[in-house]
């Protein structure tokens, strides 16, 4: 490890955070902007700014763009870009949408001003205080302010990943302030470390406490509560491994999306004239509405009275329909068509004050139903602990008896003075373990609630998703070891793990610093995981080892969760940065980075050696394939597997441990339903089918094709005897594509690129729709009787190309500076000014179009390919390959095109400018709602929305978990799985399910159960232990390939032969010289001929 800590040392100079200067400046008016988007929620005060130095302000425009125009084209002043005209929302551009694409997927534009506009107090920087504030700062609100009195303790290096040893003795603020500041110097950081008056928080749309007492918590509560308008209050603390939260947004606070979903759809069948309408939907996809909801709608055809835009209440909703609150009797009848949408509601919540909730709390929010009636005990609990500091000074000594029992009094006491909600048990063994741990701020509870609080504050700026209401109370006693502590093994070592080891002890922390880990990804899990383990000691000790990998670069999108990273780090190994990173957070830190994908074609990196040595796993994965493969390896080696996964404001962990619980791949989700071919090409019905289509439009013009043109031009009689031999429709319509890039279709100037890109707009958006309903006229009908064009059909119009529309104009531009790219022509300046273009555009000569009879349009649903077989398609597959050959003769030796692989992340390569014009004219041809580029990029960059808030939350919880493995003596019912909704909010913690047993005879056996026999065995001696263990294989196989079964004669010849020489021979396989054994499956039979799953088989042979 020394060469390792070496090399990272010197790369420590370039890739650790460092202070770097707020570029751009401030612009005029930058207040008035912000305020304009202010609502009722809102607080604006005069004076938000009071007490920040002049050139301070640094959330300025040009800032949060991170360039001067995010536009096509940009020559300086006001002037809108051809991208900005043709995507323009009447909203300002004031959001770096590379920066914070997955944060917008989350929270929408407007939520994100309402951010830029907070400001925010974080009161005490232990860490639960610098979680809150690290998760603040990457949302990206207008300003964080610091309060701390007090000094680093060698004691918060157990919690605060801000701190290193040289802080200790300085302020607390004063240290975190600068690295705060390096996460996004979009916000202003500064710091208080004065005693903080009451006077001060008006500055404040939200204030948080994290470390105060309970009467000045009332004090600054009722302040708050009392202002006009009303500062939204959190007091949240975390004591050992347990953890409270209080929220109060004042007496009369709206809620504008209290669960962040889009609003729930359907496609109408059907009206009924009836008082109490009956609306039928087509059964494509099942009605999330439920009763109570309002709904508008629209496009109906017939019934027009609905379409006023006027909300109507449903009554009773089903699954495929819904009784509505309307009298339709006297109604025009409904003919076809029709959306029905749901009207999202705001909701107003009316808080109490601190100190009227701590008398009449109300309905605690519940998280694990097992300890349905612990919250009760813990809201005494707290009150019982602030009052013991009140009287003693300070906290309870962990460990001490004494002090626990004075705790256990003070509780008793207070709860017999209670009239209302008086405890019938005071849990005395759970109070001694409050006391115990309750000075320590202990990481994974810190990264937990910092996840928790950070939404909150989210919530309080801006209304979006529905606040905690109003305390929340949690704790993971099960964390403790399982073997009974001495009060010796609490005492405090004078090292940075000593919070922690006055919950755990001693040995416990011993015992994580020895662990060997292995964490696969390093992106937004990974970086809190790094963290979090980096806290905690795991593998900080001299035989422990963490070793890290993720084949991926740094983007800059990453940025706004995967905090390890800064702006300099763009393009560098994530793994490698994000272990220099944690190195300085932990210079103890045993650490390797590598760049490996984990799967097959790396097991001769993480081969037997590597994963027998483990004592766990930590997936930090973003794909379900990577987690089954590593869960394979981990059920293989018997090693427990920590999962984790995030969807924008929600979160899940599983835990996998050897014998104890089910695997990861026990249990899937269904796969998402795919719109059939038919839909997607020629009948769509919303946007995404739209943005499918032109994604693998995209792909086809610019990818696939060039692409098939090289694979052609690299050995054209190869290419053609392979196409000869397919003989098939795809190969004919493969062919034709190649040609026509060659011939028909070539360009060699610019301008005739953007003469292909108007005529591909005639092609895709009038030809095509034009020829669909000469096909298929308006009034057809099928063979049923029914009209063809029946819901979810839409039937579509020919768009008329007009130069003067931006969209159109759009269109053209972005598809001919890429088609121009794939045959390497320079694209000129004036391609991107409008008008320039324009006239260009108009120039060009577009052939009339006349439908033909007799042309095929798919409408099978059930079908997977568009290409229609041909009486002759191997002659023409003939033809087609000699006009080819005749065009390659004409060509430059070497010629090449320029496939171009879709990137999402790139905001000025035209792709996604491309992809979401393609888009918007077929969906302005079937009159679809548009989008902007932003929503396009989510859908067709199937991006995952993601916040730092649930990122931190579900790693908490997983090393809440990881406490319980590595101790190793809990049981399965010590174990948590979680799904939490940070937006509603919602907590379901829950047991493992337990894995599946399958019994013979005197054995029982799991999925985690494996089958050794040693000796390098013959194929014989295989049989006979398994006939022993009463067992009669018919059949043995490795991998795909039969090694023995009783239907074949010949296969008895087998039977003195070594099992591994037979897979030499038979499934010739050469067995690497790292591998010792093979793994063999064999399918058995009991006496009475019943088949019996018995686990894999390791034979070993070295």
């Amino acid at each position: 490890m020394g060469g390792f800590c070496g090399v990272f040392s010197s790369l420590l100079h370039y890739m650790l955070p460092r202070k770097r200067s707020v570029e751009g400046e401030v612009v005029d008016g930058e207040e008035s902007i912000l305020k304009k988007h202010k609502t009722g929620f809102i607080k604006s005060h005069g004076g938000v700014d009071e007490g920040v130095g002049e050139g301070e302000v640094s959330n300025s425009n040009s800032i949060r763009n991170g360039k001067g125009s995010s536009g096509i084209g940009s020559s300086g002043g006001d002037e809108k870009t051809l991208a900005e005209m043709a995507f323009d929302d009447g909203n300002p551009h004031d959001i770096d949408e590379d920066l914070h694409s997955r944060q917008l997927a989350v929270y929408g534009r407007e939520t994100m001003r309402r951010l830029f506009a907070s400001n925010v107090l974080v009161s005490g920087i232990q860490g639960l205080g610098a979680e809150i504030a690290k998760n603040l700062v990457l949302a990206g609100v207008k300003s964080v302010t610091l309060h701390d009195e007090k000094n680093v303790e060698l004691w918060d290096l157990s919690s605060n990943f801000l701190f290193s040893e040289n802080d200790v003795g300085k302020n607390r603020a004063l240290c975190s302030v600068q690295k705060l500041q390096e996460l996004n110097n979009a916000v202003l950081v500064s710091t208080l470390t004065t005693k903080l008056t009451k006077e001060e928080l008006f500055r404040f749309q939200a204030v948080v406490f994290t470390d105060i007492c309970l009467e000045d918590a009332i004090q600054f509560n009722d302040f708050c509560h009392n202002h006009q308008p009303p500062i939204s209050f959190i007091k949240a603390e975390v004591r050992g491994l347990f953890g409270s939260v209080f929220c109060d947004f004042g007496p009369k606070f709206t809620v504008v999306d209290v669960d962040g979903e889009e609003p729930h759809t359907g496609i109408i069948a059907s009206i009924s004239n009836d008082n109490h309408a009956l609306v039928s939907c087509v059964d494509d996809e099942r009605l999330e509405f439920q009763d109570g909801d309002l709904v508008v709608f629209s496009e109906i055809r017939g019934m027009t009275e609905l379409n006023d835009g006027k909300p109507r209440k449903i009554l009773s909703a089903r699954p495929y329909s819904f009784t509505l609150e309307e009298d339709t009797s006297n109604y025009g009848t409904y003919e076809r068509g029709g959306i029905v949408t749901q009207v999202k509601q705001p909701k107003v919540l009316k808080f109490k004050s601190l100190r009227e909730a701590l008398r009449d709390p109300g309905d605690f929010l519940l998280s694990d139903f097992s300890k349905f009636d612990r919250p009760p005990l813990l809201h005494l609990a707290f009150q019982a602990l602030d009052r013991f500091q009140t009287v003693v000074g300070r906290f309870p000594v962990a460990g001490s008896e004494e002090d626990a029992q004075k705790l256990i009094s003070i509780a008793n006491d207070m709860n017999e003075s209670l009239d209302d909600g008086k405890l019938e048990d005071i849990n005395a063994k759970l109070l001694r373990q409050f006391a115990y741990g309750s000075r320590a701020v202990i990481n994974p509870m810190a990264a937990m609630f910092g996840g928790i609080v950070g939404q909150e504050v989210v919530k309080a700026c801006s209304g979006k998703f529905h606040p905690l209401f109003q305390f929340f109370y949690f704790d993971s006693v099960e964390s403790l070891p399982t073997e009974p502590l001495d009060p010796s093994d609490f005492k405090p070592l004078n090292s940075r793990y000593d919070a922690q080891i006055s919950v755990f002890g001693s040995k416990l922390q011993k015992k994580l610093e020895e662990a060997q880990a292995f964490v696969i990804g390093s992106g937004a899990l990974g970086c809190e995981f790094l963290k979090n383990l980096a806290l905690m000691g795991v593998s900080c000790g001299g035989k422990g080892k963490l070793t890290i990998t993720d084949d991926d670069v740094i983007e800059k999108s990453n940025l706004s969760r995967q905090f390890l990273f800064r702006d300099w780090n763009i393009g560098q190994a994530k793994s490698t940065v994000a272990a220099a990173a944690a190195l300085s957070i932990n210079p103890r830190f045993s650490i390797e980075a590598l760049q490996n994908r984990v799967g097959t074609e790396t097991e001769n990196v993480f081969d037997d050696n590597f994963w027998e040595n483990l004592t766990v796993v930590i997936n930090a994965l973003d794909n379900v394939h990577a987690r089954l493969y590593v869960d394979q390896r981990c059920l293989y080696f018997q090693k427990p597997l920590l999962e984790s996964g995030t969807l924008g404001a929600k979160c899940n962990t599983q835990m996998v441990v050897p014998h104890l619980t089910e695997n990861y791949g026990a249990s899937r989700d269904p796969p998402e339903k795919q719109a059939p071919m038919c839909t997607v090409h020629s009948f769509p019905h919303n946007i995404d089918h739209c943005l499918a289509w032109a994604r693998s439009e995209f792909e086809g013009l610019l990818e696939k094709t060039p692409s098939e043109v090289n694979v052609y031009l690299s050995n054209p009689s190869e290419y053609a005897s392979t196409m000869t031999q397919a003989g098939d429709a795809q190969a004919r319509d493969t062919l034709e594509r190649v040609l026509e890039c060659l011939d028909r279709e070539k360009c060699q100037t610019f301008e005739e690129c953007i003469t292909w890109a108007r005529l591909k707009f005639e092609d895709y958006f009038a030809n095509r729709v034009k020829q669909l309903t000469f096909t298929f006229p308006e009034d057809s009908v099928n063979s049923t009787g029914v009209p063809f064009w029946s819901a979810p059909k839409r039937f579509p119009r020919p768009l008329q190309f007009s130069s003067s529309d931006p969209s159109h104009l759009h269109f053209v531009m972005s598809a001919s500076i890429l088609r121009a790219e794939t045959f390497g022509i320079p694209v000129p300046e004036w391609a991107k000014h409008p008008k320039k273009l324009a006239e260009t555009v108009d120039r060009v000569v577009v052939p009339e179009f006349h439908p033909k009879t007799g042309v095929k349009i798919e409408t099978d649903e059930k079908a997977t390919s568009l290409s229609s077989a041909s009486v002759d398609d191997a002659g023409m597959i003939n033809e087609l390959i000699q006009k080819l050959e005749n065009c390659r003769k004409n060509l430059q030796p070497g010629y090449k095109m320029k496939p171009i692989q879709f990137e999402k992340d790139d905001d000025t390569n035209y792709h996604m400018d491309m992809i979401a014009a393609l888009a918007n004219m077929r969906a302005r041809n079937y009159s679809i709602p548009e989008v902007d580029k932003l929503k396009a990029k989510f859908i067709a960059g199937r991006i995952i929305p993601a916040i730092a808030t649930s990122t931190a939350m579900a790693t908490g919880l997983v090393c809440l978990e990881l406490y319980k493995v590595i101790d190793g003596g809990h049981k399965l019912e010590d174990y948590r799985n979680t799904f939490a909704n940070l937006a509603l909010p919602l907590f379901s913690i829950a047991e493992p399910v337990p894995p599946k047993v399958i019994k013979h005879q005197d054995m029982s056996w799991t999925v985690w159960d494996r089958w050794v026999i040693k000796n390098n065995p013959t194929l014989r001696e295989l049989l006979k232990w398994l006939e022993d263990k009463g067992l009669n294989a018919y059949s043995i196989s490795f991998g795909s390939c039969l090694l023995y079964n009783t239907m074949f004669p010949r296969h008895k010849e087998r039977m003195d032969k070594k099992v591994v020489d037979l897979v030499r021979d038979v499934a010739k396989v050469e067995l690497p010289p790292y591998r010792r054994h093979l793994d063999v499956v064999a399918a058995c039979e009991d006496d009475e001929d019943n088949d019996i799953d018995i686990p894999q088989i390791s034979v070993y042979f070295r």
